[in-house]
C-alpha cells in the first residue's frame, strides 16, 4: 500500500513538471511576431542567445571565430561518407584560393555546386560547413567545392569576392580533372556566403565569365549599405544574429562605406538583374536578413529571372546548418538538392 503510494505521488509529480515544462517551453516559443519552433525557443533560452549576441560585439576577432566553430561542431550533424575528399588549391586570376572537394560518386561527369560559407566574411571556414556540404553532395548528388575566402578584417573587401570568383573561373578550367560538367555549374551560400554566390552571379555575367546554371542563396545578405527593412526592426536583439554583430561585420569586411552600395558588395543594389540564373532564396521567419533574401527574390523575378523564395516558420538565422537539432534544416536541403538535380536537368525526385 505504501509502495503504490509512493507511486501516486511519483506520477502526480511528474505529470505536474510536465505540464509545467510544457507552458514554460511555450512561453518561449512566444514572440511579438508570432511562434518560434519548440526546439528553436529551447537552444535560444538554454544559450542565452539575446546575452551572447551582447558579449559578442566585444570579443577579439579569433575568439569570436572559434566560438563559431564550436557552435558548429554542436548542431551538425554527423558526416556523411563521401567517394572521395580533397584538399586543393583554385589557381586562377591571380590567385591562389584553398578549396575542398566533396565527390559523392557517380558514374560520369558530374555537375558542381560551388559553395561559400557563412560567418559575416569574418568567421566560419570549410570546417565549420563540412557537414552542410556532404548532405548536400550526397542529396543532389553534384561534387560541391568548398571555397576557403579571405576573411576580413585581415582581408576586407573586395578580397573574399575576387576568391570567390576566381574558384569558379578555377571549376570552369579544371572540369576534367574534378570529373565535373562544365555546363552544369552553380553556385549556393549561406548569409555572407549567399552574398558571395550572388556577387559571383553578377560578376560572371558582367566580365562574360563562366555560365552560372543556378544560385542557391541561403538566408543572404544582400544591401551592406541599408540596414532598414521590417525584417531589421523586428528581430534586432535576441534571435541568434543581431543588427549591432550584422553593422560589426559589415563594418570590418566594407569599411570604407562608399563601398558598401557597389553591387559585388550589395546584390540587391545593383542597377541590372537581368541575365542572372534562375535562384532559390531561403529565409527563417525570425531573421534579420529575411526582407531583403524575399526582396532579392521579387527584383530578380522583374528583371524576368525565375526566382523562389521559401520562408521557414519558426527559425532563425542559421537553421539550415543545425541538421542535428531541427528537421527543418533537412527539409531546407532537400528542397535545395532537388532545386539544384531539376536545375542540372535531372528531374526534382
Amino acid at each position: 500500500m505504501k509502495l503504490r503510494k509512493i507511486f501516486i505521488v511519483a506520477a502526480v509529480a511528474i505529470l505536474f513538471i510536465g505540464i509545467a515544462g510544457y507552458f514554460t517551453i511555450r512561453s518561449w516559443m512566444s514572440t511579438p511576431h508570432g511562434e518560434l519552433d519548440f526546439r528553436v525557443a529551447i537552444f535560444l533560452k538554454l544559450t542565452g542567445a539575446a546575452d551572447n549576441e551582447a558579449r559578442e560585439l566585444d570579443v577579439p576577432v579569433a575568439e569570436s571565430r572559434r566560438h563559431l566553430a564550436e557552435m558548429a561542431a554542436s548542431v551538425s550533424g554527423s558526416p556523411l561518407p563521401m567517394a572521395s575528399v580533397s584538399d586543393m588549391k583554385a589557381v586562377a586570376g591571380g590567385l591562389s584560393v584553398p578549396v575542398r572537394v566533396y565527390n559523392p560518386g557517380g558514374k560520369g561527369l558530374l555537375p558542381v555546386v560551388l559553395f561559400y560559407h557563412g560567418g559575416g566574411w569574418v568567421q566560419g571556414s570549410v570546417e565549420t560547413h563540412d557537414g552542410l556540404c556532404r548532405i548536400l553532395a550526397k542529396k543532389s548528388g553534384a561534387v560541391v567545392i568548398s571555397v576557403e575566402y579571405r576573411l576580413a578584417p585581415e582581408n576586407p573587401y573586395p578580397a573574399a569576392i575576387d576568391d570567390a570568383y576566381a574558384a569558379l573561373l578555377w571549376v570552369r578550367a579544371n572540369s576534367e580533372q574534378l570529373h565535373a560538367d562544365p555546363a552544369k555549374i552553380a553556385v549556393a551560400g549561406d548569409s555572407a556566403g549567399g552574398n558571395l554566390a550572388a556577387a559571383v552571379c553578377l560578376m560572371a555575367r558582367d566580365r562574360r565569365g563562366p555560365a552560372v546554371a543556378f544560385q542557391v542563396l541561403i538566408y543572404p545578405g544582400l544591401n551592406s549599405a541599408y540596414l532598414n527593412t521590417g525584417s531589421y526592426g523586428m528581430f534586432a536583439k535576441g534571435y541568434l544574429l543581431d543588427k549591432p554583430n550584422v553593422e560589426k561585420f559589415i563594418g570590418m569586411y566594407l569599411p570604407d562605406k562608399k563601398d558598401r552600395v557597389l553591387p559585388y558588395a550589395s546584390p540587391f543594389l545593383a542597377a541590372d538583374h537581368r541575365n542572372l540564373p534562375p535562384a532559390l532564396i531561403i529565409t527563417a521567419a525570425f531573421d534579420v536578413l529575411r526582407d531583403e533574401g524575399e526582396a532579392y527574390a521579387v527584383k530578380l523575378k522583374d528583371a524576368g529571372v525565375p526566382a523562389r523564395a521559401i520562408r521557414y516558420p519558426g527559425m532563425v538565422h542559421g537553421f539550415v546548418s543545425a541538421s542535428r537539432l531541427l528537421p527543418q534544416a533537412e527539409q531546407a536541403l532537400e528542397e535545395i538538392a532537388a532545386e539544384l538535380r531539376k536545375a542540372f536537368g535531372g528531374g526534382r525526385g
